[in-house]
């Protein structure tokens, strides 16, 4: 029977096909594990008007792609694979080959054999690898000249090595992320909790920056945290099938003793598994008779079985995309499945580890308590939205919490560093995590101050701009609020003056035209005096929009005052 093609998979083909007519050679494909990746190259291949290479990683991928393409062109052409005493006849169209198999002679036989115009990379976050490169470069996919085409399909572009895959594909051509896939239907919803371990990670980068995974499984792979996982799933989890993801294998044997111990039939898989045992257990846990499979890299990638509800996330990573290739693995959907759970062991660790919440833009310190993610997403957008500069600090927080702080949240109640307000006699306000701004009149002209943080930037991260000029970047802020307030002593006595926190106009009453500027932010502000609402006018204007600060203050509503000061100024102020 020929698959029938969602409407996502056709409009990424005909992404792809229109992006080589324009002359692009290299093309990449993101999508989430559970999207049918497989289909869509199976189709490919099926159009084709030449001859095909599939590169795969893992041995199931192999026969799982061969099968799935055979189908899609009703075996009306040969598919072969190539892997170890496996070798693809000249009459196959399509040979998938496992990527390890491909030697420089082996490669040399299929490319002279075959002369492959389409090459199709499955799970290509591995592409920037230096042997998997060295693949590509003999197969010509980088050469001037080259008339094939190159089709990288991956759940996630980021690799955690840091090394960027634009260096093998020009371009994105289609993409979809897990949110929009679950809000149409095409992947079950995400209910996610975090369970905290207590066990201390912060030693294994003290000496190189680096962990390895021996280093990582010596961490976690203790009785106390093994038992944590085991009672977190029997009582989280319940009747589900689950995949427990584990650092190392003695780790994966570990955890499936501790399950066994407690009344959850549970087995270790693992790449060095004798692959009769593995298939043996494999089956088990597809017919329910084990619940619950601990394993290492080999469910990962490849491994399709739609009934597994619940992940369990047992490694600490700092990989984005092996994080995402993990909550795949239960995202696909299944007659009477409703959702997947994802258990998060959160160890104590400075480093930057992906978790649920994470993965989906949310602060990771979130505890959705087994929220559905696409709701929790929602609204954590939105209450940003609705409160401009609202940070959420390191500590663990539920959604509930986040909205009762953003619903009371006032930036002027923010406190400015003591060290700073004991250098400086100005009124400086805040504009959250991007820094300061200061109020202050010149030839009696209202002019402004700030001082702006890049956390990109190395070094002198906090930059001094005077009315909208730049002046100085400097290391530290303290040394960035002396300088302003030196300049502003030379620019003029009135600028010197109106700067201070005392200076007489800010206390003044606000105008209507300000109330109505403050009535219009949102939430909407009151402010008593007139200090306070060009306070919350600043803040409000750079939170919502940081590229697009304006470089004066004549758009802002402000009335004309005697002098640049309030009418009750003492005239030395002035």
């Amino acid at each position: 029977m020929k698959l029938t093609l969602r409407n996502y998979q056709i409009e990424a083909i005909e992404s792809a096909l229109a992006a080589r007519r324009q002359g692009h050679r290299r093309l990449l494909i993101c999508l989430p594990t559970g999207a049918g990746k497989t289909v869509i190259f199976s189709e490919l291949c099926r159009i084709a008007k030449g001859h095909v290479l599939v590169l795969a990683h893992r041995e199931e991928l192999l026969f799982q792609a061969r099968d799935k393409i055979l189908r899609t062109a009703q075996y009306s052409f040969q598919v072969d694979i190539e892997q170890a005493d496996l070798r693809a006849s000249q009459e196959a169209k399509v040979v998938v080959a496992s990527i390890r198999s491909l030697r420089a002679e082996r490669l040399m036989r299929l490319n002279n054999a075959h002369n492959f115009s389409l090459i199709i990379y499955d799970e290509c976050h591995h592409a920037a690898a230096d042997d998997n490169k060295r693949i590509l470069q003999e197969l010509g996919c980088f050469d001037p000249n080259w008339s094939g085409t190159l089709i990288g399909f991956t759940a996630t572009a980021n690799r955690a090595d840091g090394i960027g895959l634009g260096e093998i594909f020009e371009l994105i051509v289609y993409q979809r992320n897990i949110l929009e896939m679950i809000h149409d239907d095409y992947l079950v919803p995400l209910r996610g909790y975090r369970v905290n371990t207590n066990v201390e990670l912060h030693q294994i980068l003290k000496n190189t920056g680096r962990y390895s995974q021996e280093e990582l499984a010596e961490a976690v792979d203790i009785e106390s945290r093994n038992v944590l996982v085991a009672r977190a799933i029997q009582e989280l989890a319940r009747d589900r099938r689950t995949i427990v993801f584990c650092v190392t294998v003695v780790h994966a044997i570990n955890v499936a003793k501790a399950l066994n111990a407690i009344g959850l039939p549970a087995a270790p898989v693992y790449g060095a598994m004798e692959s009769d045992k593995r298939a043996s257990t494999l089956k088990s846990f597809r017919e329910g008779r084990l619940m619950t499979l601990t394993n290492v890299g080999v469910l990962t990638e490849g491994f399709d079985d739609p009934g597994v509800s619940c992940i369990a996330m047992a490694r600490p990573t700092r990989s984005e995309a092996l994080y995402a290739q993990c909550v795949g693995r239960g995202a696909r959907l299944a007659p009477n499945k409703t959702d997947c759970l994802v258990l998060d062991f959160v160890d104590l660790s400075d480093l930057s580890l992906v978790n649920l919440p994470s993965l989906l833009g949310l602060p990771k310190s979130l505890n959705l308590e087994g929220a559905d993610v696409s709701e929790v997403c929602e609204t954590y957008h939105q209450l940003c939205l609705q409160y401009h500069g609202f940070e959420i600090e390191a500590n663990e927080i539920t959604l509930q919490e986040i909205k009762h702080r953003a619903e009371s949240f006032d930036p002027l109640t923010m406190e400015i560093n003591p060290e700073i307000t004991a250098i400086t006699p100005n009124g400086w306000c805040t504009l959250g995590a991007h820094g300061l701004a200061l109020y202050y009149f010149d030839q009696n002209e209202l002019c402004r101050a700030t001082i702006t943080r890049n956390s990109k930037r190395r070094g002198k991260k906090y930059t001094v701009e005077i009315n909208g000029h730049p002046v100085a970047s400097f290391s530290r802020i303290l040394d960035a609020v002396e300088a302003t307030d030196f300049e502003l002593q030379k620019i003029s006595q009135q600028a010197a003056w109106s700067a201070r926190d005392d200076a007489d106009w800010r206390n003044a009453a606000v105008t209507s035209e300000l109330q109505d500027a403050l009535a219009q932010l949102r939430p909407p502000r009151r402010a008593e005096t007139l200090g306070n609402a060009l306070a919350y006018l600043i803040f409000s204007e750079y939170n919502s929009s940081p590229t697009s600060l304006r470089n004066s203050t004549d758009s802002l509503p402000i009335p004309i005052w005697k002098n640049g000061v309030s009418s009750n100024s003492n005239s030395e102020n002035t």
